[in-house]
């Protein structure tokens, strides 16, 4: 594999890379190969090649919603660092999928632009963005996602419109639809003032800072919150809040946040998650979502 990879010319190739590095969590064991595209010529060429030779592999941003398996993964794990342009028309923004989503809101926000403020705390990148639905505060990618580019299972580069994304609250068509991969977003923004803005992201801040334990590898939130209810009360309830197994831990700040208190395992967080799901199922007889993403 080494050698046709190198000759393919798919990007940058590191062998036998520990996932830890590419985690939020900083959970994960080795993986074969780890490549990074530099444009849609490469990346086309390395998803052609993945699918010719029937080999395992997943296309990430900055792991910041993935729990990676401590074991060896035998296949190819995809990142879109250089998909990174940028151009900002008036209100209309044109990023590639690999720009951080956080950088983004900063960037912005300077230009006096707003409707990005909710994802000034979100460590992800635009494409883990758009795929997610990212947000917070009552918004997400849904109200200002326009269009993206992807590639799709057929290997052709085609425009998708936001009707066409199946926007929900944390659910997207890309979700349901991996083979699709998101390359660049069209983001619609509005007017406004910088100082304002800022304010806004400043006082944001502040508040995440006192209720969530950002002192912690985590994930973020673990489930989604049911309708008219939050997993945080909830998981209060079944007594879980401060619950460890191994090196994962439910966070006494914040009962929707799963921290790696220095040596969680896969296996750790996979349990607790399964844990809480289990008790809440028992309990309250709701089927609590994972918002995170399990990669065995």
């Amino acid at each position: 594999m080494k050698e046709k990879l190198a000759k393919l010319k798919v990007g940058k190739i590191v062998y036998n890379e520990t996932m830890k590095k590419h985690t939020t969590y900083k959970i994960g064991g080795e993986v074969a190969c780890l490549i990074y595209p530099s444009d849609i010529q490469e990346l086309t060429r390395l998803i052609k090649y993945i699918k010719e030779n029937n080999i395992k592999y997943k296309v990430i941003g900055n792991g910041s919603n993935l729990i990676f398996t401590d074991e060896f993964y035998d296949g190819i794990i995809i990142k879109l660092n250089e998909f990174n342009n940028l151009d900002i028309n008036d209100t209309i923004i044109t990023v590639g999928a690999g720009y951080s989503i956080m950088k983004l809101a900063h960037k912005v926000a300077n230009y006096g632009l707003t409707g990005l403020e909710f994802a000034a705390g979100i460590p992800g990148t635009v494409g883990g963005a758009v795929y997610m639905n990212a947000g917070a505060y009552n918004t997400d990618m849904g109200y200002i996602v326009s269009e993206i580019l992807v590639l799709t299972p057929d290997l052709e580069v085609k425009k998708m419109y936001n009707k066409d994304l199946a926007y929900h609250y944390r659910d997207s068509f890309l979700q349901k639809n991996p083979g699709y991969i998101c390359l660049e977003a069209t983001i619609v923004l509005k007017k406004g003032k910088p100082e304002a803005i800022k304010e806004v992201m400043e006082d944001r801040k502040q508040r995440r800072l006192l209720t969530q334990p950002l002192e912690y590898p985590s994930a973020g939130s673990v489930f989604r919150n049911p309708i008219n209810d939050y997993a945080g009360r909830l998981i209060e309830e079944i007594g879980y809040k401060g619950k460890s197994i191994g090196g994962a831990k439910v966070s006494e700040k914040h009962a929707n946040f799963i921290i790696n208190t220095g040596n969680a395992s896969f296996n750790d967080v996979k349990s607790l998650i399964n844990e809480i799901k289990k008790e809440i199922l028992e309990k309250y007889n709701i089927e609590i979502k994972i918002e995170q993403e399990f990669v065995e």
